[in-house]
């Protein structure tokens, strides 16, 4: 009967956690309620980072209505953290105010806490529960788990195509694959993450702004270029003062053909190596990551698409399937990845599938030894 009032409440928190999925990073998006006597006193979220974290909220939302919360119980969609960061640790703020029980759905994977926090309430003598929803809780913060654990941004690739796996005619058209439904999802998709990729082709074929345009959000992501040469002439979409640009460029390039992109501000450009005529993906990946790029969505086009598959640095993929035939003259969406055995194809998982009529949406990841 507990653990169904647990999960019950920890759903509330989880709700609230989502109102900021994709405003928080480099921080995980979290949730917390409190419960009193069945009934909830407070609730909050982390808004944004260096803003109060959700534990806090949900206090000072307690507080604000008059509620005494010393002898409740707190729901809260990830392990509060005890250290010093932006802000003061949580594990004062639920001690300091007698709060006598707290519901945990996952620890966080964070050095700097990983149980530690769990372990401070615990010897306050706190009741503690873990693991309420910790499925959930972990998909939510997908991104972040990444980003911890392997130091690089979670590489989050989209593709949008035909049934046939086209993204293009032969003559490069595109517009549109999809319908408005998938357009208007893979725009969340951008809202949620703290970066969207292309390449040079992509930016030269379709002049893509690459902002959150079809869904309500607060802030524009970080665009990212791919462009060894500065081919991408300097009043297209992508440079425009919606958001910022970073263009990753080869280390050899003229100073001179730079200058006009260094004078506005909205851009960054980052030299790196060549090797074998192409960036490594991990120098991309490092420098993002030193950038605090905690999600990073690829959106194409076939070459970068097919260069981080084959690298097998990938986490999810998105992929918008819409009820149309191209043929084999095509642009594919995926290119040459060297497969002479089918049992040595790429395997994913499918963890979900949508309807965005008259298209299909595929939520995939790759499939690991322990799937």
């Amino acid at each position: 009967m507990m653990k169904n009032i647990d999960e019950k409440f920890m759903k509330m928190a989880l709700q609230e956690a989502r109102k900021a999925k994709g405003y928080t990073h480099p921080n995980p998006a979290v949730g917390a309620v409190i419960v009193k006597d069945g009934k909830i006193i407070g609730k909050g979220y982390h808004k944004k980072a260096g803003m109060p974290h959700a534990e806090k909220e949900a206090i000072k939302d307690a507080f604000s209505k008059g509620f005494d919360i010393a002898g409740s119980t707190m729901y809260v969609t990830l392990e509060p953290c005890c250290h010093y960061g932006r802000t003061p640790p949580c594990t004062e703020a639920i001690i300091d105010n007698r709060i006598k029980r707290v519901v945990v759905a996952t620890l966080d994977p964070n050095p700097q806490v990983a149980g530690k926090g769990v372990e401070i309430l615990r010897k306050q003598g706190i009741q503690v529960e873990t693991g309420i929803l910790e499925k959930e809780a972990r998909k939510l913060n997908e991104d972040f788990f990444i980003y911890i654990r392997k130091k690089r941004p979670f590489v989050h690739l989209k593709i949008a195509q035909t049934l046939d796996g086209k993204i293009a005619t032969k003559t490069g058209s595109s517009k549109w694959i999809t319908g408005e439904k998938a357009r208007r999802f893979a725009h969340k998709l951008r809202k949620e993450a703290t970066a969207v990729l292309v390449g040079v082709g992509t930016a030269l074929a379709d002049n893509p702004q690459l902002t959150v345009r079809n869904y309500p959000s607060k802030k524009q992501p970080l665009r990212v270029l791919i462009d060894k040469y500065l081919q991408t002439p300097l009043d297209y979409k992508i440079f425009d003062s919606t958001a910022k640009t970073i263009v990753f460029v080869a280390e050899d390039i003229p100073e001179g053909q730079l200058k006009p992109f260094k004078n506005k501000e909205n851009i960054q450009i980052i030299k790196l190596p060549l090797k074998e005529g192409r960036f490594d993906i991990n120098d991309i990946l490092k420098k993002l990551y030193e950038l605090e790029v905690m999600h990073l969505l690829v959106e194409g086009g076939n070459s970068i698409i097919t260069e981080f598959i084959t690298s097998g640095i990938y986490d999810k993929i998105s992929l918008f399937v819409a009820p149309k035939l191209i043929g084999e003259d095509g642009i594919s969406a995926i290119g040459k990845l060297g497969v002479e055995d089918i049992n040595e194809a790429s395997k994913l998982r499918v963890e979900g599938i949508k309807r965005l009529p008259p298209d299909i949406y595929f939520e995939l990841y790759p499939l690991k030894m322990e799937d």
